[in-house]
C-alpha cells in the first residue's frame, strides 16, 4: 500500500467527497443540528461523550488531546462578548452530514459568545476559488478565521497573509503548509482517526470470529493525513490482535465514485472474501453495491463515519455492520471554544481531537444523537425496525 503519514491535505479527498454529498443528500432532515446550544454556563463539550484514550498523534507528532478537555468559563464568555469581535468561516465544502454538523455547531457557538459570524464560503474544492475566498474574507478584517484547506500548499501563501493581519486561525482536519501551531495557528481539530480505524477492525474482528478469514482494504490513495491515520490503525490492529483474520488484498481509490469499480475487482479476484474496509462511509456505499452485484451476500463491511445511506444499511444488518466515527458537532464547539482561547490569550494543545465512538446495529439510533446532536431521521429509525 503506498501510504505515508503526511501533513498535506490532499486537494484530491475534498475533490472525491463532493462525489460524497451527491450520493448523500437524500435526506435534508438527517443534516438538521441544533441551532442553538446552552446559553448559561460554561461552553464544554458535551459530557455523554465517552472518556476514551485518544489514539491520534498530530501532524507534527504529537500527542491528541481529547476536546473534553476544553471549557470557556462564564467570565471568559462575557470578556469575549465585551471584545465585539468577528469571525469568517472558509470551508472546503459544505453540504454534507458530517460538515452540516460542523457549521452548525460553529454558528451556534460564535452566537454565545457574541462573536458575529461575517463570512461563510465554501471553496467547491478549488484551491484556487479558496485562495480567492480568503482574500475577500481578509477585506472585512475579521478577528478569527475558522478553515479547512483545500490543498495544504496552494494555499498557504493566503493563509500567511491572513496571520501577518493579526487574524487568529484555528484549523479542521488539516494545516496550510509552513504554519506552526501556537505561532501562526491556534490549534488543529478532527476526530481521532486512529482510534476510529481500530474501532472499525474491532467491529470487523468480532463480526468475523471463528476460524480463518480473508478480508480486503479499499483505501484512499494520497498522502491524506486523517485518512492514513485510521487506514494505518485499521491493519495494525488486524493483525496484531485478530490473527486468524488474513489482510489479502489492499487496493487504492482516488474518488470515492471509483471505490466500486475498485471493490468489484477485488470481489472478482477474491470471490471468497469475508471482509472488506473502505477509508470512510461514501466509498463504503460503493462497496455495498459492488457486493450486491457480485452476490457476495456475507459480506462484512466496515469503515469510519456515519453518514444516512450506511446508518441504514447497518440499522437494515446490511452489508455494513458497524464504523468507528467522529462528532462534528462537537468538533465544531470545540474550534469555536479554541477561537475563545485565541483571543483570551489563553494557550491551547496544538491537536485536539473527539474520542472515537463505535457504532453497529445495537447502538445506532443513541449514537446518530450523539453525532449530531439531534434525533435520527425517520427512515434511520425504520431502517432498524
Amino acid at each position: 500500500m503506498k501510504k505515508k503519514i503526511s501533513i498535506l491535505l490532499s486537494a484530491a479527498l475534498v475533490l472525491t467527497m463532493l462525489s460524497a454529498c451527491s450520493r448523500n443528500n437524500a435526506a435534508s432532515e438527517s443534516t438538521a443540528t441544533p441551532a442553538s446550544i446552552p446559553q448559561t454556563g460554561p461552553m464544554t463539550i458535551n459530557a455523554k461523550i465517552p472518556d476514551k484514550a485518544i489514539l491520534d498523534k498530530g501532524p507534527f507528532g504529537e500527542q491528541g488531546v481529547s476536546a473534553k478537555t476544553l471549557s470557556l468559563s462564564e467570565q471568559d464568555i462575557a470578556k469575549i462578548k465585551e471584545g465585539k469581535y468577528t469571525a469568517a468561516i472558509v470551508f472546503h465544502t459544505t453540504g454534507s452530514d458530517y460538515m452540516n454538523a460542523q457549521l452548525a455547531a460553529l454558528k451556534a457557538g460564535f452566537e454565545r459568545l457574541g462573536i458575529k459570524v461575517i463570512a461563510t464560503t465554501d471553496a467547491q474544492f478549488s484551491s484556487e476559488k479558496q485562495v480567492s475566498d480568503i482574500e475577500t474574507v481578509l477585506a472585512k478584517k475579521p478577528d478569527i478565521i475558522v478553515s479547512v484547506p483545500v490543498d495544504p500548499v496552494s494555499t498557504a501563501s493566503a493563509y500567511k497573509k491572513a496571520v501577518e493581519q493579526g487574524v487568529k486561525l484555528v484549523f479542521m482536519d488539516g494545516v496550510a503548509q509552513g504554519l506552526q501551531p501556537g505561532k501562526d495557528y491556534i490549534s488543529l481539530v478532527s476526530g481521532d482517526n486512529a482510534g476510529n480505524g481500530v474501532e472499525a477492525a474491532n467491529i470487523m474482528g468480532e463480526k468475523l470470529k471463528g476460524g480463518k478469514k480473508k478480508v480486503g482494504m479499499v483505501y484512499y490513495d494520497a498522502d491524506f493525513f486523517v485518512t492514513n491515520q485510521r487506514d494505518e490503525a485499521f491493519e495494525k490492529t488486524i493483525k496484531e490482535k485478530y490473527p486468524d483474520i488474513e489482510i489479502v488484498a489492499k487496493s487504492g481509490f482516488a474518488k470515492p465514485n471509483d471505490a466500486e469499480k475498485v471493490a468489484a475487482a477485488m470481489l472478482t479476484k477474491y470471490p471468497d472474501l469475508d471482509g472488506m474496509y473502505l477509508s470512510w462511509d461514501v466509498p463504503a456505499e460503493g462497496a455495498v453495491a459492488a457486493a450486491r452485484t457480485a452476490g457476495a451476500n456475507k459480506l462484512v463491511i466496515t469503515a469510519v463515519d456515519l453518514g444516512k445511506n450506511v446508518a441504514i444499511e447497518i440499522g437494515s444488518n446490511g452489508f455494513v455492520k458497524g464504523v468507528g466515527a467522529q462528532l462534528p458537532f462537537d468538533q465544531g464547539i470545540a474550534e469555536v471554544i479554541l477561537s475563545g482561547y485565541a483571543l483570551l490569550g489563553k494557550k491551547a494543545p496544538s491537536y485536539i481531537t473527539s474520542p472515537a465512538l463505535q457504532v453497529t446495529h445495537e447502538n445506532l439510533i443513541d449514537s446518530w444523537k450523539l453525532i449530531y446532536g439531534v434525533e435520527a431521521p425517520k427512515v434511520v429509525k425504520d431502517s432498524v425496525k
